[in-house]
This record gives structure tokens, sequence and C-alpha cells, in this order.
């Protein structure tokens, strides 16, 4: 999108111009030649980087300096908004305190007078807002990187921690002094378990999400690995911040908060280039908040970036945004917060053919010709867990045939699995039991106790996110026991159930 034309002729572009491809002009002595003459140059700037002049960092201590201005500052953001190219709107900034004292109030985006369902809330020009391909001064190379090196989220943290170096001379100060402000907070003020303390962490115990989290901070470590790539091969970078070579300039848990903070505002625009569908909106996330049954979406037209509200509301009302189809954990790994009502909410179930079946692989094949994979990963969303349970027996059933004429009986027919024998029904209706009651043991509360600790009034903000979530997987684990008890019931009486397959699938825990 050509962005030329919302630039005044008294504001220019903070982006550099796209420089010529960086493959050609980076010979690794050059490189070399460059890391040692300005070896101290980079350990200073390491030195800043664990100060005022890292985006977010991890002690509010950093912020002193903001402290001491005025109360005025909720304005600050739109007002420098509109001061480059931010067209009237129908939206104000407003705060709410923290729930923790030592931490500042967090803004939010509310209507500034009352709105009907189809009212444009606001636009955003292009101008000011950052994508990648801005960032890094070409497309070509913002699709090459994030294709086969690292994730849009670490480019952009990347980009807005040099330009937080630069303090006011950045066009995108008050951009990043908002966020620092925020600090990855989402929209009841709780960070993503990702910069949680491990004694914190220990509120996920018997969630998958926990592991959820151990694996994206693995992945975060990956990508922190791989800066220095984005620094040399994207040209606007080398030429802005010479000397600064990334993983040197900021350590990594300055750069793990960056791409937190990053990851809880990052808009995913769609019908838009590669380059251009992750973006960072000044009015939008996490001054605007997330709700899962809403429709409204922060959406690319012409040369800018709007909102047209799907409700109406109020003057003084915050408004809200869709999500996306993301079950609960993932808006709590991404946004920290819990959608109670949240028809996207689901867990995951993973079953895999026993490989030491002999007939392995013809149970695979039957497997495939019923759109299933000899690993099978099968989602229960809420309120659907009958009908996932009815999806999974099929699958089961397979690891319960043993007699060949019946297996080549079933390949023959073409279709789903015969059902088996009531004993062996009950058998594979047992083994998923048993599943399921095992993944309730493995929380250290029941259903009852969290209900109890989310009557706390006083209950610590990121406790009760964790609680919240622990309980709705808890109710789905639950629903998924009662719909197998339901199709038990359905068994002739006095049914009794054989010893289990020696090759019954494997369900992971």
């Amino acid at each position: 999108m050509d962005v030329a034309h919302l630039l005044g002729p008294c504001v220019s572009s903070p982006f550099l111009s796209p420089s010529p491809s960086p493959f050609s002009g980076l010979p690794g002595l050059r490189i070399q030649r460059r890391r040692a003459q300005f070896r101290t140059t980079r350990r200073l700037n390491q030195c800043l980087a664990c100060g005022a002049h890292t985006l977010v960092a991890g002690s509010e201590g950093s912020s002193q300096a903001l402290r001491g201005e005025k109360a005025a500052e909720a304005g600050d953001l739109k007002s420098w908004l509109h001061r480059h190219g931010l067209p009237p709107c129908k939206v104000v900034l407003k705060e709410r305190p923290s729930h923790d004292g030592k931490h500042r109030p967090i803004h939010y985006v509310a209507a500034s007078e009352n709105l009907q369902a189809g009212d444009v809330a606001f636009l955003v020009p292009n101008s000011l807002v950052v994508t990648l391909d801005r960032v890094l001064g070409n497309e070509t190379i913002a699709e090459l990187l994030t294709t086969n090196k690292l994730s849009e989220l670490a480019c952009l943290a990347l980009y807005l921690m040099y330009e937080k170096k630069q303090g006011k001379k950045s066009f995108w100060y008050p951009f990043i002094r908002e966020l620092d402000r925020q600090r990855g907070r989402g929209q009841v003020a709780v960070e993503s378990p990702l910069i949680w303390s491990e004694s914190e962490l220990a509120y996920l115990d018997g969630s998958h999400t926990r592991a959820e989290v151990l694996e994206r901070e693995e992945g975060i470590k990956r990508e922190y690995n791989e800066l220095d790539t984005v620094w040399f091969m994207a040209g606007s970078l080398f030429k802005q911040y010479p000397f600064d070579i990334p993983t040197e300039a900021f350590p990594y848990e300055i750069f793990k908060q960056a791409f937190v903070a990053v990851q809880s505002c990052v808009v995913h625009l769609q019908n838009v280039s590669l380059a251009k569908r992750f973006a960072l909106v000044p009015l939008g996330p996490p001054l605007l908040a997330y709700k899962s049954n809403c429709k409204a979406m922060l959406t690319a037209v012409d040369d800018a970036v709007q909102l047209v509200v799907d409700r109406p509301y109020k003057a003084g009302e915050p408004i809200v945004v869709w999500c996306g189809p993301q079950p609960n954990s993932r808006l709590l790994l991404n946004y920290g917060f819990v959608d109670e009502d949240n028809p996207y909410d689901r867990i995951v179930i993973e079953a895999s053919l026993n490989t030491e079946d002999p007939q392995y692989q013809e149970k695979r094949m039957v497997a495939q010709r019923n759109g299933k994979l000899a690993v099978q990963v099968f989602h229960v969303y809420v309120g659907r867990e009958k009908e996932a349970v009815s999806e999974m027996l099929p699958y089961l059933r397979l690891g319960y045939i043993s007699d060949t004429a019946e297996m080549n009986s079933i390949i023959s027919s073409q279709g789903p699995t015969c059902p088996l024998s009531p004993c062996m029904e009950r058998a594979v209706l047992d083994q998923l039991a048993a599943y399921f009651e095992a993944r309730l043991a493995a929380y250290p509360t029941t259903l009852s106790e969290d209900e109890a600790m989310l009557a706390d009034s006083n209950l610590n903000p990121k406790k009760r996110v964790a609680v919240q979530l622990v309980k709705l997987e808890k109710k789905i684990l639950h629903a998924c026991l009662r719909a197998i008890f339901d199709f038990t019931d359905q068994l002739p009486d006095n049914t009794i159930s054989p010893c289990p397959a020696p090759f019954a699938p494997h369900l992971k825990f």
C-alpha cells in the first residue's frame, strides 16, 4: 500500500528507504572488522540496554523518568497520532488502575460518543502503523526472513528495541512509551505466563498450558540466537544502527520482555501481503480489549487500518474486538487473560496407533482412509464434548481388533471401523475414561476448590487467570467423562470388560 501521500511536507517517514540487497554488500571480513572496531561501543550499548533504553524493562524502576510526567499523559499518544495524520475519530483513551501498586495504571480505548453497529470508530493511516516490510526496508527480505529464520514478532520486537534506544529522537517515542506503560499486560493487567516466575508457573500445574509456555520460551530463545542474521540481512537496520549488533546490544531477558510486549499488541491483518500481515497499530491492542464472541476486527482498507464496531456503545464504554478463534490457553499465553464465554475453547488429545501391533500398517491405512493419521490430534471443543468422544471411538477401536479376518473385512468395507462386541466396546470406553480421570487427577486442586478460590476477591490476579483456565479445562474433561458414561449405559446390562487389548492405541498424557 502506498503511504507517501499520507506524509505531509513537514512529516518525514521514520523509516529508511529500501537499500540494495544486503547479500552482496556484507562480506564476512568486513563484518568481522566492524565487530572488532566497535567492541567498546557495543559494550556501552549493552549496559544502556539494561536500563531505561530498552523496551519494557524487567523492573518498574526503569520507568522512574516517566513517573514525574503530567497526569495528562493519557492524551499524549492520541495527540501525537492526530499531529501526524490521524483523522478525527470517535474514541478516547481512558485509564484503569493496575492490580499491583508498583505498576502504573493501564490505558484503554473507549467510545468518545454513542456509537451504533457499523460505525467507524477510528482509521489509522499506514504512516502510523509499524509493519515488517517497512522495518526491514525491503518486502522481499521481510518475506525471506520470516519464512526461513524468524517470526514477525521477533523482527518487530527487535526494531522497537532499537527505536527505544533513540529515546525522544525516535518518531515512535510516544507509541513505545505507551507500550512501556502497558508492560505487555492484557485487559486484566496480567502479563503473559512467558514472564511469570517459576512459582507463578506452578499455578498451571496439571494443565498442558504449562508445557506450551516452556515450548514457546524455547522458541523465543532460538529466535534470539538468529537476531544477528536479521541485522546483517536487513539493509535498513544495518544502516540505521551500524554499531549495535543485536545479541550484544540486548540481553536475552530484555529481548523476551520486548517479544511478549509485541505479542500482546500485534494485529494480524487480512488480504495484505505477507510482509504487511502483522502490524502494530497504536490504537489497537492492548488498548483495545479482546473478546471471543465479538465480530469487530481491525482491517486493512486502502492506505489505512480501520475499526468498524459490531455493537452499540455508550460514550465512555471500552471498545472490544475479536481475538480470532483462539482457545483460552492461547489467550493466556499471548495476552494474559481468559475468556469464560469463549466458544472456541478446547483441550487437545493426542492418540497414536501402536507401532508394535502386527497389523499396524493395515490399521494405519484404515485410519488414513477415514481422514486420520497414525498419530492423530483430536480437538475437544467446549459444549461439543460428546461429538469429540464419538469421533475418537472409531480410531480407538482399531487397536482392539486382532482377528485377521475381521481386519480384512474392515479394509474391504471402505467405511468406518465396524463396531466391536459389547465387551470390547466397554474396554475401549474404559480406556478413554481412565485417560480423562488421570488428566483430572494431575491437577493439584478439584473443580470445587477452584470455584472457592475464584470467590476470593483478594486472589492474586495471575493466580486468578490461571485458576480460571484450569477450571474451564476441568469442565471440558468432566463433560467428556459424562459422555463416556452415557455411551457405556447404552451397552447391554452386565457387559464385562475384558483385559485391555495388548495393542490398544496410546493416549498421550
